[in-house]
């Protein structure tokens, strides 16, 4: 028999100022007897942690433009915009708009739902493709934020080719799977195994994949760079509770010898592994 998880009320501490309990409940951080589990407790310090590197950035757009506009790739039941909704924007004192891209219908109709019910009346969602965000013609001249948060496959990809194509001025990504490269390294791996030093990456599956998802973040991060974007690159909560836990913020910058440093090395990387294919990407 699976012992029951043990459950303590939440501290008022663990709380931002006047948060929707009704809203933790819906998110399942909280149970209906509005109490924390351990499941819970961990998931909650994860997003936590997450507002924390995001809060600072809604800060200086509502102070440096009096207005906030942002858009959530990929955001399935928009768990991260109701919760940046509810812990910050509704502070600032100023103007703001979430707006969260989302291709299945069904949560798209979900998350309308919610927000009425729990009168957040300045989100919005649309049913999306993401590839097709950038000439959609719903979105006002001037944005401020793209997130994405685990968008799955190539959406990560597109929120950062709308950002660059709008010149939004930050991104937060927490990206997710994307087999694009990885399938490619498979692709080429006779001829990659002519390098006696890159055989050893196609020894295992396991190590092909994971090096395929590094590589894609790292290519990912040149190409803002190039774009004169100024990148971080961080761990977002502990290994333990995520495999999926890289941060990237990237801040918009007049342009700079690093830019063309940046563009060099993408291009080289993806001459390099064979993955010419894909430079519509990145570029």
């Amino acid at each position: 028999m699976k012992p029951k998880t043990k459950e303590r009320t939440i501290a008022p501490n663990e709380l931002y100022p006047d948060q929707s309990i009704e809203l933790l409940q819906e998110l399942h951080i909280l149970t209906r007897d509005g109490k924390l589990n351990q499941d819970s407790r961990r998931k909650l310090k994860q997003i936590k942690h997450l507002v924390q590197f995001i809060e600072p950035i809604m800060h200086d757009i509502a102070t440096d433009k009096n207005h906030f506009y942002m858009v959530d790739f990929g955001a399935g039941k928009s768990y991260l915009g109701f919760i940046l909704y509810d812990w910050v924007a509704k502070n600032l004192n100023c103007p703001f708009r979430i707006s969260g891209i989302e291709i299945r219908q069904e949560l798209v109709e979900y998350s309308k739902n919610l927000a009425n019910r729990l009168d957040f009346p300045y989100m919005e969602f649309m049913h999306l493709r993401a590839d097709l965000a950038a000439q959609s013609l719903e979105f006002p001249q001037e944005l401020d934020l793209v997130t994405a948060l685990h968008a799955c496959d190539t959406a990560t990809d597109d929120a950062i080719a709308f950002a660059v194509q709008k010149k939004v001025p930050y991104l937060a990504i927490v990206p997710c799977c994307q087999a694009e490269v990885a399938q490619n390294l498979r692709k080429n791996k006779s001829s990659l195994l002519k390098n006696n030093y890159f055989s050893a990456l196609f020894k295992f599956p396991i190590h092909t994949r994971e090096f395929g998802s590094h590589l894609t973040n790292v290519l990912r991060c040149l190409y803002l760079e190039s774009q004169s974007y100024e990148v971080t690159v961080t761990e977002l909560v502990g290994w333990e509770h995520s495999m999926k836990n890289e941060l990237i913020l990237a801040k918009k910058k007049p342009p700079s010898n690093a830019n063309l440093k940046a563009k060099e090395q993408l291009h080289h990387l993806l001459e390099e592994f064979q993955l010419e294919s894909l430079k519509h990407r990145f570029q």
